[in-house]
């Protein structure tokens, strides 16, 4: 008897800002290997995230098992983004920014 292998690729899909989310959902990779890194199963992954399905997240894990430097790699790009947007924030304060550009959308108006 002999096992096939699949083929089916890995249930990561890059959005538009360049971030991998699992299994066509809104987790994101980051947040899956953070879990898997500080100690979570699978089963506990789609347990605190229930919008994913187990076998995605053991192939994630699998996938990072197998590439972890080129994830290593993506993880401390995405640190640097996420260092970057805060510094951002903290620069200009994006809570209420909806209702300044609408107060000011209304004054070109007039």
């Amino acid at each position: 008897m002999s096992l096939a292998r699949s083929a089916k690729p890995i249930s990561l899909e890059k959005d538009a800002d360049g971030i991998f989310r699992v299994g066509g959902t809104r987790v994101t990779l980051d947040t899956v290997i953070a879990a898997f890194t500080e100690g979570a199963t699978a089963e506990e992954i789609v347990y605190q995230y229930p919008v994913l399905n187990l076998v995605d997240v053991y192939e994630v894990i699998s996938y990072y098992l197998r590439n972890r430097s080129e994830i290593e790699a993506y993880l401390m790009q995405q640190q640097g983004a996420l260092k970057i947007r805060q510094q951002n924030e903290n620069l200009f304060d994006p809570h209420g920014i909806r209702d300044r550009l609408m107060a000011r959308q209304s004054r070109k108006k007039v």
